[in-house]
């Protein structure tokens, strides 16, 4: 049976196991070892095969990169990995947050003000005058 070809940038591409071996330009024992070490865990079908995402192939790429270009061990290269992982998750969530400070002010106008020698972020809204109202 011939193996379905997508599109590697597609990002919901998924490959068994020899595509992204190819892909990444390894042998399928080295992706068999990057798993078992954990760095990168493909999905599994319900029979176990592996499947690997346009993003674990991306990462797969960078680890052959780290090791070969830069001489990085496999520990250092999970560190990186790692590392890159906390960055990404800590961007997403200042992206949240700052949806959620957009979705405050469009509500409720006023403006943030950052309260020194404290994380507090504090929304200051000015007193409205008597008879205004």
């Amino acid at each position: 049976m011939a193996a379905v070809r997508k599109n590697p940038n597609d990002p919901n591409a998924t490959f068994m196991i020899s595509v992204a071996a190819e892909l990444a330009g390894m042998h399928a024992q080295t992706l068999r070892t990057y798993d078992r070490l954990g760095l990168v865990t493909p999905q599994r079908t319900s029979g176990g095969g592996r499947r690997y995402s346009s993003r674990d192939v991306e990462v797969l790429r960078e680890i052959q990169r780290l090791s070969q270009e830069e001489g990085v061990n496999l520990a250092g290269i999970r560190r990186i990995i790692d590392l890159t992982n906390q960055v990404d998750a800590l961007q997403q969530r200042v992206r949240e947050l700052q949806g959620e400070v957009e979705a405050h002010r469009s509500r409720r106008g006023g403006e943030l003000v950052p309260v020194p020698r404290t994380n507090a972020l504090v929304v200051w809204q000015p007193r409205r005058r008597r008879g205004t109202e």
